[in-house]
């Protein structure tokens, strides 16, 4: 045994599943004094598909885990700080129409904050997760979190919001396996865990039906589900504007795509790995674009699709009655129950039938209480070019970002997203990333997250 390892002494924060359990076990192996925490972290069962409390499960088995490894365990309630820190900020960015990210939230606030205070006053060093990542010491002495070993467990995402303090308590032992390993691992030690299936859902609560978790604090309201027209693009001046600009950056001989022709469950598009191609876009125009232009790419559409009405007879006796008049632009398709309930790029839950396609939210409004859908995974409001994210909400975990400043990188705008080649530009107004090609479901409230090759370097939230 290495002595010192020995003397570093390793929390585990064990969830009960396969991941952390064999994270805990591999520590052991090598020598660390490790002890394991478990976090309940939520009450309400009501709120689950389920019905039942998971978490006093997830605790037997994470017990059974620590007595198997020979470790000891402890157990930690921080639901009151989970409530308001990750559950309370759910609420409040659905209630603005914005679609946050409870898993990155979670590791910010609670699994690296919250959670690692408490494990350090218990004495440990370090605290461990069943993250698959990594992370490296690099020549500059500085720590760097690179994705996972395994392309299809990839985890670095969800960790995108860590400080550099954050990173230097951490330690992912299973970021160099794959996920298939882990799992032979656990079986050849018998770990209680190694048949579990993994945890799906909302971070620490479980598989929840949204709206009806959302409903507990924000209130139900009648709206309409309106269809956009293909022809209201081409009538939209501001549509017309954003592909001249970005036809106009464009370096010779190249074209620009319309959509994205692409079924997200296909993965059809820059693969994990692949390296960072060349920009279509000039470089020397994307530099003197003033942040106007850049405010006005990354504005989606506001869609001011209105309906009138009109009185017809009906029926032998001439009954009055009224109805909405033709619109060449758009269709009431159909009625919810609260524009803050979608997301955009859903579709599930709509009930809107009669499509050859299957009908996507391209966009909400909380203040008309509008829900606007597209038929089709080519919609034309689906896809973008250009997000932006505010400068407050710019998150750097090694590489600086000064005012002017132009990278190239690989992005995504959510969890195992294949990595999208882009240029981010740097000013005052704000981070703007403009992409290679046109994105699905660019979502306010999501968090895009910059790579250089493995390398994670920062995030920020999406503002539009």
């Amino acid at each position: 045994m290495d002595e010192n390892k020995a003397d570093i002494k390793v929390c585990v924060g064990l969830s009960g599943g396969v991941d952390s359990a064999v994270a805990a076990l591999l520590l052991k192996r090598e020598g660390y004094d490790v002890f394991a925490m478990f976090m309940q972290n939520w009450h309400d069962a009501d709120t689950t598909l389920h019905g039942d409390c998971e978490w006093e499960e997830d605790r037997f088995v994470a017990e059974l885990t620590a007595r198997k490894i020979g470790i000891p365990f402890y157990f930690v309630d921080l639901s009151k700080e989970y409530r308001k820190r990750v559950v309370d900020y759910m609420f409040n960015e659905y209630s603005e129409g914005r679609t946050p990210n409870p898993d990155v939230l979670c590791n910010r606030e609670i699994k690296f904050d919250a959670f690692m205070d408490i494990a350090l006053r218990y004495g440990a060093d370090f605290v461990a997760t069943g993250h698959y990542c990594r992370k490296v010491k690099g020549e500059d002495g500085l720590w760097h979190i690179l994705e996972g070993a395994d392309p299809n467990k990839d985890q670095s995402y969800f960790l995108c919001q860590l400080s550099p303090e954050q990173i230097s308590k951490a330690l992912f032992p299973i970021g160099h396996l794959t996920k298939p390993e882990v799992r032979r691992i656990a079986t050849e030690a018998e770990l209680p865990s190694a048949d579990k299936k993994d945890s799906q859902g909302i971070c620490f609560v479980g598989k929840v039906d949204l709206p009806t978790f959302l409903k507990q604090k924000l209130e139900p309201r009648d709206g309409d589900i309106i269809e956009v027209f293909d022809a209201y693009y081409e009538a939209s001046p501001e549509y017309v504007s954003e592909r001249s600009t970005l036809d106009g950056l464009l370096k010779e001989g190249r074209s620009l795509e319309t959509t994205v022709h692409y079924a997200p469950e296909e993965k059809v598009l820059t693969r994990d790995g692949a390296p960072l191609g060349e920009s279509p876009f000039r470089e020397d125009l994307l530099a003197a674009l003033p942040d106007e232009t850049l405010h006005r790419l990354s504005t989606p559409l506001k869609y001011d699709i209105t309906f009138e009405t009109e009185t017809y007879k009906s029926g032998r006796k001439h009954t009055l009655k009224t109805r909405v008049k033709g619109n060449p632009f758009g269709k009431i398709v159909g009625k919810h129950d609260g524009a803050q309930f979608f997301t955009i790029g859903q579709r599930k839950g709509l009930n809107v039938g009669g499509h050859q396609e299957p009908v996507f939210v391209i966009a909400t409004d909380t203040e008309s209480n509008s829900v606007y859908v597209g038929e089709g995974h080519s919609h034309k409001g689906l896809s973008r070019f250009c997000l932006r994210i505010r400068p407050d909400k710019v998150h750097i975990i090694n590489h600086p970002l000064r005012c002017g400043d132009i990278l190239r990188a690989r992005v995504r705008i959510r969890y195992r997203q294949p990595l999208q080649g882009a240029t981010l530009l740097m000013r005052e107004s704000g981070l703007y990333i403009l992409f290679d090609a046109p994105q699905r479901g660019i979502t306010p409230g999501q968090f895009a997250v910059w790579y250089d090759g493995e390398e994670m370097l920062g995030s920020g939230v999406i503002e539009a």
